[in-house]
C-alpha cells in the first residue's frame, strides 16, 4: 500500500479532562498517515486523483477548533472518521501529542482505522 504523510501539524485547542485544559488553549502536535493507492495520481499528475493535503489539514483544524473533547483518543477518532469519508482512502493513522502537559515527556495517542 502507498502512504501519504502529513507530519507535525501544530494546532491549539481546548481539550482535556481537567477544567484548566478546557479553558485555556494548549498545543497539539498531529501527524497523519493515509493509506491510498497513488498509482492513478502518479499517472495523471493531477490533484483530483490524489488526497489533497490541504483538505486533510483543514479537517484536522476543524476538529481541533471544534467540539471540546475530554480525551485525545476522541479527537483522533473524529479526525480519522472525517478523513475516511473519502472512499478512496483505505486506512488512516492519526497521532496526537500534547506537547506542553509535562516538563518531562510528551503524552499522546496513535490510532489506526482501516476499511
Amino acid at each position: 500500500m502507498d502512504y501519504i504523510h502529513i507530519d507535525n501539524l501544530f494546532f491549539s485547542g481546548k481539550h482535556g479532562v481537567y477544567s484548566k485544559e478546557r479553558k485555556v488553549e494548549q498545543e497539539f502536535l498531529i501527524s497523519i498517515k493515509i493509506g491510498f493507492d497513488t498509482s492513478a495520481s502518479a499517472k495523471s499528475d493531477t490533484l483530483k486523483d490524489t488526497v489533497d493535503y490541504q483538505k486533510t489539514k483543514d479537517i484536522v483544524s476543524s476538529v481541533i477548533k471544534g467540539k471540546t473533547r475530554y480525551l485525545i483518543e476522541a479527537l483522533a477518532e473524529d479526525i480519522a472518521s472525517q478523513i475516511l469519508e473519502d472512499n478512496r482512502i483505505k486506512s488512516v493513522e492519526v497521532v496526537i501529542k500534547k506537547t506542553a502537559v509535562w516538563d518531562n515527556g510528551v503524552p499522546g495517542v496513535t490510532i489506526v482505522r482501516t476499511r
